[in-house]
């Protein structure tokens, strides 16, 4: 019985994937085989010594310790891509928001005072005020081509809008995604010139954090739009609100409310709308609860942030998964025991990442914890389970 503890409210659509008969799952529950979880901040939370997998119900894992999880053996799975509609048509919707002024103009029609002819009259008065534009013929700046960004190319393209857009390291399944009229960057500063409009789709790391600063926004068309739905902190708040107070940029669309951005006539800020979807909620939770599983059940990886992705077909008796420090001679003394035991090899597996190395073994005969206790004296192993 594997026992899995929720941190937040996971959708029942995604718990369902996980059999009642061989699963317990809880939002308190001592020893964890697997943690589940969306915004919770595991930081600061003690990691019990059961816990094996960590599975982040969205994309994003700033909230989860990786590179502890790492050192201790741990996987942490996300679900790239789940919630990519959702963010797709919030995006677009800001875009439209944004053009068309749609917030300044409810706010002054929510707050015309008199009778109806009173109010009719102000309507016609105002209205001029908040004259838009619309979105053919305009240009979209995508920084991040994943499954998010890709989806948003394409989508706009089919709005009759140019895409440019900016991503080094975009991989070849994503490139396949988009749509040849999608024109390619070279730069960061290429894109933010050519842009109308300008959309993040990037995760927070060292590299991406303040992306557009004081000193990006000055190769911005005058009066640009930007949109941020990716992670607070991709844009400074400071130096996008001194360009709109400066008028130098025309609005800024974000999912990530601040005292610097909240209030700003020019600013929209949503409480972090971006999957918050019925529909994405229970995306993403089939998906880490299918992940999760799998692991748990085969030691199979796939979606992993800090672990190799690895699927091998049950042969053999049993299954032994091994996760250690990616350094030399680790696969000849895990043999090494197996064979001094008398233990056959059927099939085996071994993927490095980074400074991690995971390996699956299946074997001609079942083994026991005595097995797995001989290859966790080894220095350099950091988890050993028979499955």
């Amino acid at each position: 019985m594997f026992k899995i503890l929720t941190l937040n409210n996971i959708s029942v659509t995604g718990l369902d994937r996980l059999p009642l008969n061989n699963y317990e799952i809880a939002s308190e529950i001592e020893q964890p085989d697997a943690i589940l979880l969306r915004s919770f901040k595991m930081q600061d939370m003690e990691i019990p010594d059961t816990l094996k997998a960590v599975g982040r119900a969205g994309a994003g894992v700033n909230n989860i310790p990786v590179e502890k999880m790492t050192t201790m053996g741990i996987p942490v799975f996300n679900t790239p891509g789940a919630n990519a509609n959702a963010v797709k048509e919030l995006v677009i919707a800001a875009m439209l928001m944004a053009s068309r002024n749609l917030t300044q103009a409810w706010d002054y029609a929510r707050n015309l005072e008199g009778d109806d002819a009173v109010i009719a009259k102000a309507v016609e008065a105002g209205k001029k005020k908040y004259v838009g534009t619309e979105l053919p013929g305009k240009t979209l700046g995508v920084i991040g081509l994943g499954a998010i960004g890709g989806q948003i190319a394409n989508a706009v393209i089919a709005l009759g809008m140019n895409v440019i857009g900016y991503d080094p390291t975009v991989t070849i399944q994503h490139a396949w995604k988009l749509s040849a009229e999608v024109e390619r960057a070279l730069s960061f500063e290429e894109l933010l010139s050519a842009a109308d409009y300008i959309t993040f789709h990037v995760p927070l790391i060292d590299a991406t954090r303040n992306m557009l600063n004081a000193e990006s926004i000055k190769h911005m068309k005058k009066n640009a739009i930007v949109l941020n739905f990716a992670r607070g902190g991709i844009v400074d708040d400071a130096a996008i609100i001194n360009a709109l107070n400066e008028e130098q940029l025309y609005a800024y669309i974000n999912d990530f409310p601040t005292n610097e951005n909240k209030n700003h006539p020019r600013a929209v800020s949503l409480p972090h709308l971006g999957a918050s979807t019925l529909e994405a909620e229970d995306n993403c939770a089939v998906m880490v609860a299918d992940q999760v599983r799998d692991y748990l059940e085969n030691g199979n990886i796939t979606n992993s942030v800090n672990f190799p992705e690895m699927k091998m077909p049950r042969a053999g008796a049993s299954r032994i998964a091994i996760s250690n420090s990616n350094v030399p001679k680790m696969v000849g003394q895990i043999t090494s025991v197996l064979a001094d035991s008398g233990i056959n090899i059927v099939d085996m597996l071994n993927k490095s990442r980074g400074d991690i190395a995971y390996n699956l073994l299946d074997l001609g005969t079942e083994v026991g914890e005595d097995i797995a206790d001989k290859i966790k004296k080894i220095e350099g192993v950091l988890a050993v389970r028979i499955i």
